[in-house]
């Protein structure tokens, strides 16, 4: 069985080869680009398991490799490492792309299963190709979503929102569901980003169509309506 293979994009030497170090120790493979530019290009022509990304990069810094992955409709787990680890800063992180976020300086057996998980996580993960709840169709694989037809423009984060909401289709999906599994936050950081995804949501989902889809579940969270339902508000 091969190796899991991770890709390590990180400007700082000594910082690289401990994280290199580290995750080598347990059996992964580990290949380190030392710029943004060539961590973008080098994701986008190999496979790999994983990216472990620096926050603060020469030629492109990593917000914006993550949102030019995301956008090419690359899904490979992204763990970002950053000394800027304030709560805002894990939040723009997690909002822009990743799916894990730790801070510098950080102890070592929690780099390892912090890794592990995402791992775990992208391996146990069963998707169905295809996604269906009333008139919305959304393609997994491609990162697609229509309604009634109409192609939905989404940003990553609106298509995993949508997509929570879609395997509950029905029931409530609470704010404490969206932090842990959009945001991966097992805390409330206390802003309004749950709010302001679920409201470009919204529009992006019922602009130009006549009934609403996507209910506010007063003070326990969000769901999607069949239009029966909606008739009957």
């Amino acid at each position: 069985m091969s190796l899991p293979r991770i890709l390590l994009i990180e400007d700082d030497p000594v910082g690289a080869g401990i994280v290199t170090r580290v995750l080598a120790a347990q059996n992964f493979d580990v290949r380190w680009c030392a710029d943004g530019a060539q961590g973008l290009t080098e994701a986008g022509i190999s496979a790999f398991d994983l990216i472990v990304l620096d926050r603060m990069l020469p030629s492109l810094d990593g917000l914006t490799l993550m949102a030019r992955l995301r956008a090419a409709g690359v899904a490979t787990p992204i763990l970002m490492l950053s000394a800027l680890s304030r709560s805002e800063n894990r939040v723009d992180g997690l909002e822009g792309g990743a799916d894990d976020y730790l801070g510098k300086p950080f102890d070592d057996n929690e780099l390892i299963a912090r890794v592990r998980a995402l791992l775990r996580r992208a391996t146990n993960k069963v998707h169905s190709a295809v996604l269906l709840y009333a008139d919305i169709e959304m393609h997994v694989k491609s990162r697609t979503v229509h309604r009634a037809g109409k192609h939905l423009p989404l940003s990553p984060k609106e298509f995993e929102i949508l997509k929570l909401l879609m395997e509950h289709a029905g029931e409530t999906v609470t704010r404490t569901m969206l932090l842990e599994k959009i945001w991966h936050l097992n805390f409330d950081p206390q802003t309004n980003v749950i709010d302001v995804n679920l409201s470009r949501l919204r529009i992006r989902l019922e602009e130009g169509f006549n009934h609403s889809i996507l209910e506010t579940v007063r003070g326990a969270g969000f769901r999607l309506m069949s239009r029966n339902h909606s008739d009957k508000s």
